[in-house]
């Protein structure tokens, strides 16, 4: 395969999870301000979380974070 070919498949397939990553980032963090007092444990560390663990935080708070 030539460099253009790998390039552009590399793009490809990378692009998409950086758009689900800024999503999932996106929605965390507005529920996180949304939910004052539904959050379980410290608020703070939740948003350290999500920010940190980018692909992986947003989802450990959707699970275990949030009280609903």
């Amino acid at each position: 395969m030539n460099q253009l070919a790998m390039d552009s498949l590399n793009l490809g397939l990378i692009l998409p999870l950086f758009f689900i990553q800024g999503i999932l980032i996106i929605v965390a963090v507005f529920d996180w301000i949304k939910q004052e007092e539904n959050v379980r444990g410290n608020r703070w560390v939740w948003l350290v979380i999500i920010l940190v663990l980018t692909m992986v935080g947003p989802i450990l708070y959707f699970i275990f974070g949030r009280r609903r």
